[in-house]
């Protein structure tokens, strides 16, 4: 391993205090806009019932190029690490798996996922789809907006993109969102979990932002409230400043319709005060921040940027919000806190084209020139400190991209930049690094995931790098490894868009885990980008644990039948202390058993629910809890969803009973009967269907429509019969109805009967 003096000198100096503090400065408020208004809100159905909305797609796209400003000096980055570490040092991924393909032809993707105890959650302008944690699909691909079937509104009817999913680890919930950009209203459209399924049922609101659309939202998941940032355009069409949001957590968990909504706004001016864009505090690990914490928001800024900047710094932003009397509540840049001089200004002109790709000279956005540090802000409380770490695309050296990282600690207290770097090794290997995304594990170990490309050799690829909590400070000294190498170039050369950001995100079972989320093209094309996601681990993490785990979470039965979960009891770090589990919420008479109970882990169970014959139809949400000598122990939620029977027969409606004249392919309509999955259509010319001509089972519609012509002048029968788990319910009544005829006469007309002469076509 190569490591150069500068940098460790550099971080040395950090580590022991002597890099610039915080300035003193006069602090700035953003204005208090009130609560802001939500405009619709329901319950969805289960999402794994909701069908997959794959219509095609619109996407905003944003402003092409740099407002024409002029630009400040262009530093020397004085902390370039220009090196990698040892390959064999990085752990490989655990695993490695594609996520949703581009299938409607648009570019910028914007991947962004989370990771929770069972699920990986991947979005993307504008599909989203659910893992488990093998790689398996277990819902869609699906347009964002699928989110919102049957909501109603814009966030049903519009499909924008600027998705952010998290997973809230502490409540168990997962939040998913878009934003609506036609106006002359505006929306975040924000759904959150009910449970901790993410294929289950959501709480849905639409928030009002007025007549401002609410550019690049983030979110951050924080004690008190759900934060969101926003760039806001007046009227949809001028940058006017950022707006924040606060809503109040305890409504949001509990699924309150009207939940408190605290709003400001910070116009931009002077511009670099807000620059591009805030971002919000995002909690990591499961200790909260001390009691009473504000929330954070951290911008950049750069004096060679196109903004007016007096230096080089990141701004500190506070949000106390106050639901009690929320006019109490503040938003204020509390700090500036100085970096070592960067340059965010990549020279590649006003515009995007920045980062080179083998076998073409079209280039891909490198987004640095955007004032804004990139998703995520990832905050943790290690006992000892606070700390929250966060980075931003940068020119490193002349032509050659980097990403600079910080680490912030005391962020309440005492603010100080603990430490930085810029992750270069393009320097020396010709290759660039951008757009990345960085977290902090339980035991402080950092992980930095990137793009990486190259004019030759290496196409846009998908790296990661690390830190180990000991290593010398300000540098990545762990080496590289890949989850994807890619096998093309992106051509498409309107905008040259790369994602907007990338999210670095930890596994809430240990802790330790890493889980990325970025872009890559398997061949060369103009915009076939394909998702990639995936996870590593440093052996130098984990306290000795064990971890529950289900499969499947979600049983679906009908009433009499066993359900049956697989009950997984993982070890962390070589832990071995046998787990005593036990289940609670099983529906009142059932039953619930485990085929083995205590469990030593690593190892396995199975719980059965049993007794169900009497149980009423409905959803059940049952908690399996373990507990062991040496661990706090821990719980996990298995949904059980109970079908009490079969179902009515359906009611029939057209054609009607007895109708005459009927057209060749008429439209079979029937009611709707609750419980029931699907309906079998039966059609004969026989009263006894012993010979259907028709005969279509599992229809999920209540309208059927034959593709072939029935026979002229034919009188046909017909029924409908209700099926679900249970099997299938009676058949309806039966209708009979009689087909036209295509002749102008009928048969009496050779006979010399006159009166069939009275016929008229159909």
């Amino acid at each position: 391993m190569r490591i150069s003096m500068r940098a460790v000198l550099v971080g040395v100096l950090l580590i022991a205090g002597l890099a610039p503090l915080a300035q003193a400065q006069e602090q700035v408020s953003g204005v208090y806009r009130g609560l802001m208004q939500v405009v619709r809100f329901d319950v969805s159905p289960p999402l794994r019932d909701i069908p997959p909305v794959v219509d095609p797609m619109t996407r905003r796209s944003d402003d092409p190029d740099l407002p024409p400003f002029e630009l400040g000096p262009q530093d020397v980055d004085p902390i370039v690490q220009d090196w990698t570490g040892g390959p064999e040092m990085i752990p490989a991924p655990l695993i490695s798996f594609d996520g949703q393909a581009n299938s409607g032809g648009y570019t910028p993707p914007d991947p962004v996922g989370d990771v929770g105890p069972s699920h990986y959650v991947a979005m993307a302008n504008v599909r989203f789809q659910i893992f488990d944690k093998a790689g398996n699909s277990l819902y869609g691909p699906a347009n964002n907006n699928t989110l919102w079937s049957g909501f109603g509104g814009a966030c049903q009817n519009e499909n924008m993109g600027d998705p952010i999913v998290l997973y809230d680890q502490i409540a168990d919930r997962w939040m998913l969102t878009q934003f609506t950009a036609n106006g002359p209203t505006y929306y975040n459209c924000v759904a959150v979990s009910t449970t901790g399924d993410p294929t289950g049922s959501y709480y849905r609101w639409a928030v009002s932002t007025g007549t401002n659309f609410p550019d690049y939202p983030k979110y951050g998941i924080w004690t008190d409230a759900y934060y969101i940032a926003t760039r806001e355009f007046a009227g949809g069409s001028s940058y006017t400043g950022v707006g924040v949001y606060a809503l109040e957590r305890a409504d949001i968990i509990a699924g309150n319709p009207t939940p408190t909504i605290i709003s400001f706004f910070v116009p931009r001016s002077p511009q670099y005060i807000v620059g591009d864009g805030l971002l919000p505090a995002d909690l990591d690990g499961f200790a909260l921040p001390p009691a009473g914490s504000p929330e954070y928001f951290v911008g950049s800024q750069d004096q060679g940027g196109p903004y007016g900047a007096p230096q080089d710094a990141l701004n500190l932003w506070k949000f106390d919000a106050d639901f009690t009397t929320p006019s109490n509540s503040t938003f204020t840049m509390t700090n500036t806190l100085p970096i070592a001089v960067y340059d965010t200004m990549f020279p590649c002109g006003s515009g995007r084209q920045c980062i080179p790709q083998p076998g073409t000279s079209v280039k891909v956005d490198i987004l640095s020139y955007r004032q804004r540090p990139l998703h995520r802000l990832a905050y943790r409380n290690f006992g000892t400190h606070e700390a929250m770490v966060t980075n931003q695309s940068v020119e490193a050296a002349a032509n050659m991209a980097g990403i600079r990282w910080w680490e912030i600690r005391s962020p309440n207290s005492s603010p100080v930049i603990y430490q930085e770097g810029t992750y270069a090794p393009g320097v020396s290997d010709g290759i660039h690094r951008w757009m990345g995304s960085i977290a902090q594990d339980s035991a402080g170990n950092m992980a930095l995931g990137y793009s990486a490309s190259a004019s030759s050799v290496t196409y846009p690829s998908s790296w990661y790098t690390g830190r180990l909590a000991g290593d010398p400070p300000g540098t990545m000294p762990q080496g590289e490894g890949s989850f994807i190498n890619g096998g093309g170039s992106q051509l498409e050369n309107s905008y040259n868009r790369w994602g907007d950001y990338t999210s670095m995100n930890v596994d809430p079972v240990d802790d330790c885990t890493f889980w990325y989320i970025n872009q890559y093209y398997p061949t060369t094309s103009t915009s076939n980008w394909r998702l990639r996601i995936g996870a590593f681990k440093f052996n130098e993490c984990g306290t000795p644990d064990f971890y529950l785990g289900a499969s499947p979470d979600t049983n679906v039965i009908c009433a009499g039948v066993d359900a049956t979960y697989g009950i997984n009891v993982g070890s962390v770090a070589g832990f071995g202390n046998v787990v005593s589990l036990s289940a609670s919420g099983n529906p009142a008479g059932s039953t619930a058993d485990f085929s083995l109970n205590p469990v030593t882990p690593p190892g396995s169970s199975v719980l059965t629910i049993g007794n169900t014959g009497g149980v009423a139809g409905g959803s059940y949400v049952m908690t399996v809890s373990g507990t062991a000598d040496g661990s706090a122990g821990h719980s996990i939620d298995v949904v059980l969803d109970v079908v009490p029977g079969v179902p009515a027969a359906p009611t029939l409606s057209s054609p009607p009973d007895g109708a005459t004249s009927q057209p060749l392919r008429p439209q079979f309509v029937w009611s709707s009967v609750t419980g029931s999955d699907a309906y079998w259509l039966e059609v004969d010319d026989d009263a006894d269907f012993s010979s259907t001509v028709i005969s279509e089972p599992g229809l999920t519609g209540t309208t059927y429509t034959p593709t072939a012509d029935l026979a002229e002048s034919t009188t046909y029968y017909w029924r409908v019969s209700s099926e679900n788990l249970c099997g299938a319910g009676a058949a309806s009544t039966v209708f009979s109805f009689t087909t036209l005829s295509s002749l102008p006469f009928e048969d009496g007309f050779e006979s010399g009967d006159t009166s069939a002469w009275s016929s008229t076509l159909p």
